[in-house]
Order: structure tokens, then C-alpha cells, then sequence
């Protein structure tokens, strides 16, 4: 074999190993993500979905359970809904073979917290199983609860930090808001957003604070 020729057979190699090292790495890690849910409608949209809501008071609590609102659904393959939105919400984020993130940067929008474990990361409903069963929701059936609890459709779930969402608890923006300040504005057009597509009530507490951040957005 010439010099010249085992050269060339050299590089040809080299160029098809780096192509192999680049298409695992494609199919390892994500591209970085948007790290955000789909976004909301904009504030003026909002005022307007805003007066269109029932105003009611919130019902009773009676006969809920998470178990009615049947999460986290597959999606594709073994990717449930939360790893979809990790991967989503998340930088650079790596998969096992059963879909779980092993690495990865997540910012959470609600209080600027980043983190590099999935298991410091909760997804958040934006309007919560709970306060949705208390505002009409209790009357759906399992099968639409179980869309609304994986709605990947609109800005109703998000990848934040797990504390930050225990506070929220099932809180409405009447007592509770992210503690990032900036932050308020998209909140509120998520949630109004969300509660209108799916025809929820709201009480009076809620629309006049709902209203008074969308009036400043």
C-alpha cells in the first residue's frame, strides 16, 4: 500500500468516525429546547377572555382526587408527559432508553431557580387539577380530565422548581403569584388562557386580580 493511498484511507476513517460521534450525539441530546410551554394569548386577548369567563364561586372540594385526572400519559413510545415537557422546558437535555432525563439544564420562569437535576424539576399545572375540579371541572368525565392534566396544547403545564410549585399548592392568582415579579404578566395570560379554553369559572377574587395585572401588562 502507498504512503499516499494509506493517508487517504487515514482521513476517510477519521471523517466517517466523526460523522458516527456526531449523529450519536444528535440522537443522545436534544437541540436546546424553548424552554417554555406554548405561548399564551396576548394581554389584550386575555383582558377580553377575562370578561367572557363565568364569575362563580368556587365549589366544593368534595370527591376530588389526582386520581381523576389520570397523568402522566404516554405520548410517544415510553415518553410520558413528563419527560416530554423536561425535554421541552430543558436545555441539553439527555434521555435514557426509557425516556427519562439524566442530564440536563432546567430555568424555572417562576423563580429564576437553575438546576441540573431532573428530580429538583416539577411540572407544574398552570391551573391546578384541583382549583379546575372546584371551577367546572368536576363535572367532566375521566377522559377529559385526563386531556386536560397532559395538555401539551396549550401554556398549561411548565418544568419549575419543585419548592417554588409545593408553595403554589392549588392556589388561584388571587393567592398566589410566581415570585418573580416580571413574570406575573405571562402567569396571568396563561392561566386566563387556559381557563377559557376549557370554559372553567372563576370567583370574584380571582377576576379582580387576574385584571389587575392584566390591566398593567
Amino acid at each position: 500500500m502507498s504512503a499516499v493511498y494509506a493517508r487517504r484511507r487515514t482521513r476517510h476513517a477519521s471523517a466517517a468516525a466523526a460523522v458516527v460521534l456526531a449523529c450519536t450525539a444528535t440522537l443522545l441530546t436534544s437541540s436546546p429546547a424553548q424552554a417554555a410551554p406554548p405561548a399564551p394569548v396576548s394581554a389584550a386577548t386575555a383582558r377580553t377572555y377575562l370578561g367572557e369567563l363565568t364569575v362563580k364561586a368556587e365549589g366544593s372540594s368534595d370527591g376530588y382526587s389526582r386520581d381523576k385526572f389520570p397523568h402522566w400519559s404516554t405520548q410517544s413510545g415510553a415518553c410520558n408527559t413528563r419527560e416530554v415537557v423536561l425535554e421541552r422546558d430543558g436545555t441539553n437535555v439527555q434521555q435514557d432508553s426509557s425516556c427519562a432525563a439524566v442530564s440536563g439544564t432546567w430555568k424555572s420562569p417562576y423563580d429564576g431557580g437553575t438546576w441540573t437535576a431532573a428530580s429538583d424539576v416539577d411540572i407544574d399545572h398552570v391551573v391546578p387539577l384541583s382549583e379546575a375540579w372546584k371551577s367546572g371541572a368536576s363535572s367532566w368525565t375521566t377522559a377529559q380530565r385526563q386531556g386536560f392534566a397532559n395538555d401539551l396544547t396549550r401554556p398549561q403545564l411548565i418544568a419549575v422548581t419543585d419548592n417554588v410549585n409545593q408553595a403554589k399548592g392549588d392556589k388561584d392568582p388571587a393567592e398566589w403569584l410566581p415570585p418573580t415579579t416580571s413574570y406575573h404578566c405571562y402567569y396571568a395570560r396563561m392561566w386566563v388562557d387556559v381557563k377559557h379554553h376549557y370554559k372553567l369559572n372563576v370567583n370574584s377574587e380571582e377576576k379582580s386580580a387576574l385584571s389587575s395585572i392584566l390591566n398593567g401588562c
